[in-house]
């Protein structure tokens, strides 16, 4: 490594721990228990070209699509010269680079010689912002505006403080406006922090070192993003993926061997009128998900790593919803997505296929009679691949990032519910010569009444194999009766009761298996039976 290569990392390192502190201060300054207990917030750096420059450990890639798609707009709505130093900008708005009405995109521009050059960009999913179901959950939404409080680019703070009359608009629109404001609070004090620390690392380096720093690791890490999509067999294949609701996502992956990759979803059918629906950003987020699991995994994601594939999104697609179809449901199109990637390429290279995977299954609970709000997911075993079981209780985890499943006693402590199981389901891992994932159980008893809504795929239609593995089991969302018995619920419910007493029960579905069963090992056959993973 040569001296300006080194400059050059020690740079990315500092704007990464840049966005990692403005991340820790997210987390601890918010008042919402999914994001305080799961750490479940996005940090990142980018600079005014709209390019991500950093991010956060606790950073999905999806986030990492959905803050880079979201400047642009910003920059539309304010051009750059317009802003002042302590300007703070939000937004929400699915069809402008935003995820859903609950998550929201914080912006603050870090000015360099009296110009903003960089931007510290903060993310997450705030406690309610209206809708027809507490915390975002609406299953049944046949619009965006049944899924919340629609949010184009907006300042919501100065050199003076917060912009009040927003605000109070904001919290008006909340079931819980306390926690709503709290969370935005801390979205605020993140992008600060990060700003602060990007202005000494600009006094440091000077605003030309840092420029010339940037433009190095980007490019490096774009070639090295392209040396792995070259070795990726050369021509075009095609994959897709059917929904619960038999809608289909289909791709084309077109490689020209020497780098650059064309992902195209034409063909893909049309959006429709209810919460199954993807913005582009959460898309686009899949895809790089999907097509660096095929190159090195230490790659650093930055804008190197989005150059080299060109996505190609249909409006009015089921990847990419239009006003005023609603977007909010949106990880069953983009799963679909990333496994008709998969398809494709391991097709491609001769692999047989990939199995699918259980994936992400939401739900909320919230008061009946007073106000309270539990966010959370439970995730599904990933699919076999040719040559290595699927994980336990991952899943294709949509957002390309790490699990953020709240812990038991936080939740208990804060809500008046009791978690009596989290366990693996044996026997859920689709059959094959490499075995499926595992899905979970998760039993919640509520000590006073309560409504439930719930937000899952592949629970009709479960995970299938790959080269003759068997699928994996379908999960589901149940009432649990005081007296045991147990009756299902739709696999998209909105304000469903639970009396106290009763439980919800969520079963996440097991991922498919590779390969003739008649052909897994004997040892992994025995291994799995003295591990309880079979029944």
């Amino acid at each position: 490594m040569n001296g300006s290569d080194l400059t050059a990392e020690i740079l990315r390192n500092a704007l990464c721990v840049a966005a990692e502190e403005a991340g820790i201060v997210v987390v601890r300054s918010a008042y919402s228990t999914f994001i305080v207990e799961g750490a479940d917030a996005a940090a990142a750096i980018l600079d005014v070209r709209g390019r991500l420059i950093a991010h956060s450990l606790s950073t999905a890639l999806i986030q990492c699509a959905s803050l880079r798609s979201a400047l642009p707009f910003v920059l539309k709505a304010y051009p750059a010269e317009t802003m002042a130093p302590g300007d703070v900008f939000v937004l929400n708005d699915v069809y402008q680079g935003g995820i859903h009405a609950n998550d929201l995109l914080v912006f603050r521009p870090v000015f360099v010689d009296g110009a903003p050059a960089y931007f510290t960009g903060t993310l997450i999913h705030v406690a309610d912002l209206s809708g027809l179901s507490a915390g975002g959950m609406a299953s049944d939404a046949t619009d965006v505006f049944l899924e919340g409080l629609q949010l184009p680019p907006v300042r919501i703070a100065t050199a003076g403080g917060l912009v009040d009359d927003l605000v109070r608009v904001l919290a008006a629109n909340s079931r819980t406006p306390d926690k709503l404001v709290g969370d935005l609070r801390a979205l605020i004090a993140g992008a600060n922090v990060a700003a602060r620390r990007l202005e000494e690392i600009v006094a440091a380096h000077t605003p030309d070192g840092l420029a010339r720093g940037i433009d190095a690791y980007l490019r490096h890490t774009e070639r090295r993003m392209r040396e792995g999509l070259a070795a990726l067999p050369a021509g075009t294949s095609r994959g897709e993926y059917r929904l619960d609701d038999g809608h289909r996502v289909r791709v084309a992956v077109t490689c020209d061997g020497s780098g650059g990759v064309v992902v195209d979803f034409d063909g893909t059918d049309a959006q429709v009128p209810l919460p199954v629906n993807s913005g582009f950003s959460q898309t686009h987020g899949g895809v790089m998900y999907a097509v660096r699991c095929f190159v090195d995994p230490s790659l650093p994601m930055n804008e190197g790593c989005f150059a080299p594939v060109d996505v190609r999104m249909p409006r009015g697609t089921l990847v990419h919803c239009t006003s005023p179809f609603p977007g909010g449901g949106r990880f069953g199109a983009v799963a679909a997505a990333e496994e008709a990637i998969f398809a494709a390429l391991t097709d491609a290279a001769g692999y047989g296929g990939v199995a699918a995977s259980g994936i992400l299954q939401a739900f909320s609970l919230s008061g009946a009679r007073r106000p309270w709000l539990h966010m959370s997911f439970d995730l599904g075993g990933a699919g076999a691949r040719r040559d290595h079981d699927g994980a336990d209780a991952t899943g294709a985890l949509f957002g390309g990032g790490r699990t953020i499943i709240p812990q038991v006693e936080p939740i208990e402590a804060r809500l008046p519910v009791r978690v009596e199981e989290v366990s693996l389901i044996p026997g859920s891992g689709g059959a094959g010569r490499t075995r499926g994932g595992l899905g979970t159980r998760t039993v919640i008893r509520m000590l006073e009444d309560a409504r439930v809504d719930t937000r899952g795929d592949r629970l009709l239609r479960p995970p299938p194999g790959a080269a003759g593995g068997g699928p994996g089991r379908a999960g589901g969302y149940y009432r649990e009766r005081a007296d045991g018995t147990r009756e299902a619920l739709a696999t998209k419910a909105t304000r469903q009761p639970l009396a106290a007493g009763e439980a919800l029960v969520v079963e996440t579905s097991g991922g498919g298996g590779h390969g003739d069963p008649a052909e897994r090992p004997p040892e992994a056959a025995a291994r799995d039976r003295a591990d309880g993973r079979t029944l």
